[in-house]
């Protein structure tokens, strides 16, 4: 009996602790996180926001079931159905080509200015002070968008190719400043210490330490940014009165109203994108290696 009590004992003592450590662990609160906060109360008015829209939107006695079907007919004749007939094959890939060319010169005067202004915005070939204006600069020019700087700049230029390079330019120079700045940072601080030391200068430094080093990192966000590039090409084409095949990707659309055209213009983009994918591919596999 008296080995059956001490056991009841030892069990009962133990569910005690248990029970005391469970209420402790429950009754022990988090600190108050002012970002989860935050970003709670942002997910929550977003959600209310959209059952509001949903709840008030003027469908226009529209019937779900009939757009559905009707979007998928044109679907169906705009891509198993695409043909040109404002304009030829040759004259497409000329229009391409174009667009091509804009792309190209707004990736390269982004990425020259990008670089020599990464190297002021890296902290550690730079000043704190002169980093951090760089920094600020360039954040401002990122958070516009790109159809934006191109709207600006035909209004001050005029419509017209030229408008559409400086826009794109511009965006193009955030987008890579901040991906260049961040890899020459990532250098180790020693090799910096080590060719002072040496009595090296500081482009000595630069293109015997930094450039080598993140020359993988600069070639795949300058082919990244000339990808991109040539997308918002075709999409500021008519904004902007660029030209190219953005240009009549919205003649058939706004004004012909060919969807047929349309699906023809889109199959020729995407040819040109999948090249220009498997080109920065293997100049990443082959050439960075």
């Amino acid at each position: 009996m008296q080995i059956q009590e001490s056991i009841y004992h030892l069990w009962i003592n133990s569910t005690k602790d248990k029970s005391v450590d469970l209420l402790a662990k429950y009754n022990e609160r988090k600190p108050f996180n002012k970002t989860s906060f935050a970003i709670k109360i942002t997910l929550i008015a977003l959600l209310i926001l959209t059952i509001y829209s949903f709840y008030t939107f003027d469908y226009k006695n529209l019937i779900i079931i009939d757009a559905v079907k009707d979007t998928l007919i044109n679907m169906r004749t705009m891509f198993f159905g695409a043909s040109l007939r404002n304009f030829t094959i040759l004259e497409g890939i000329r229009q391409v080509s174009f667009t091509l060319g804009i792309a190209f010169l707004a990736t390269l005067t982004g990425g020259i200015s990008a670089f020599f202004l990464g190297l002021l915005a890296a902290q550690n070939l730079s000043t704190k002070l002169v980093s951090n204006v760089v920094k600020g600069f360039v954040s401002f020019v990122r958070a516009v968008p790109t159809v934006l700087w191109v709207l600006i700049f035909a209004v001050s230029i005029g419509l017209g190719s030229t408008a559409a390079v400086v826009g794109l330019t511009f965006h193009s120079f955030g987008y890579l400043l901040k991906a260049f700045s961040e890899s020459f940072e990532e250098l180790d601080h020693g090799v910096i210490e080590a060719l002072t030391a040496c009595g090296a200068n500081w482009w000595q430094i630069v293109f015997q330490a930094v450039v080598p080093s993140s020359l993988s990192y600069l070639l795949a966000w300058t082919f990244i940014r000339f990808e991109i590039n040539f997308v918002e090409a075709v999409a500021v084409g008519a904004a902007a009165g660029a030209g190219g095949i953005g240009f009549e990707l919205f003649m058939a659309s706004a004004r012909y109203f060919n969807i047929r055209e349309v699906g023809a213009i889109t199959f020729l983009i995407l040819a040109v994108a999948i090249i220009l994918e498997l080109t920065s591919s293997r100049i990443k596999t082959k050439f960075i290696k």
